[in-house]
């Protein structure tokens, strides 16, 4: 049985019903299965995913034995159950990762796809996750890169910034962990960001142009960062280690 121990003075994240709303992956079905691709070499058997959200991402990660989905608004919590309710593997928690929330028996993979941006104390945010992790397991990240894309979408749904390589890097080995991997991804989806955030302005996505890039242009990215390790990129994959003592 899965026990998750809350601190009542965690106040959540980030204001989850617009993060949830500007930041969906709904109608990305390439740009989430890049992302599984990415991600799935650096997962154990057992998965605990935070600001789950709907469950975009986990609704095509069948292959693990355990994997937690969480989230801190209460109605995204119930949407899982709901989505989630044939997959017995999949279990569904409320989990405040701003909070000193602990999941029990810990998992040897935490995922956090877009939400160390939302938190002020990136560090200490790290630092907390870690407890729920077994020794020598790993927490991928995945965040928005580079300040010069830091526009007014990100201001709305609450960035405190965007992350270079290095800058998570550091934010790692001040929570006490290993890097493992921190490197650049979406290298063309860096320009289009650059266009519509920064030079135009926008505050909320287009979503028939977000449907034409993940069809046309997301298949080219991945040929291109299979072929290459590119100097920047939309976002930053970083993995981080818990130490095994």
């Amino acid at each position: 049985m899965t026990d998750v121990q809350h601190d009542d003075q965690g106040q959540g994240a980030f204001n989850a019903a617009t993060g949830r709303s500007l930041e969906s992956d709904h109608g990305k079905p390439r740009y989430l299965e890049y992302q599984r691709e990415l991600i799935r070499p650096y997962c154990g058997r057992s998965v605990l995913e935070v600001g789950a959200g709907l469950g975009e991402f986990a609704d095509g990660f069948t292959d693990r034995d355990r994997y937690v989905v969480t989230d801190v608004d209460p109605e995204a919590v119930q949407s899982m159950k709901t989505r989630f309710a044939d997959r017995p593997e999949v279990e569904v928690q409320q989990f405040d990762i701003d909070g000193q929330t602990t999941l029990t028996p810990p998992v040897e993979t935490l995922l956090a796809i877009n939400v160390l941006e939302h938190i002020e104390d990136d560090a200490g945010a790290l630092r907390g996750l870690s407890r729920s992790l077994t020794a020598g397991g790993n927490i991928i990240l995945f965040v928005p890169g580079y300040q010069q894309l830091y526009g007014e979408f990100d201001r709305i749904v609450g960035h405190f910034r965007r992350y270079s390589p290095d800058t998570i890097s550091d934010a790692v080995r001040r929570a006490d962990l290993e890097v493992v991997v921190a490197r650049p991804v979406n290298f063309l989806g860096a320009f289009a960001w650059w266009a519509a955030v920064r030079k135009g302005g926008a505050s909320a996505p287009n979503r028939k142009l977000v449907s034409v890039y993940d069809r046309m242009v997301v298949p080219v990215t991945k040929r291109i960062e299979k072929l290459v390790r590119v100097p920047f990129g939309q976002s930053i994959l970083c993995v981080a280690r818990k130490p095994q003592d």
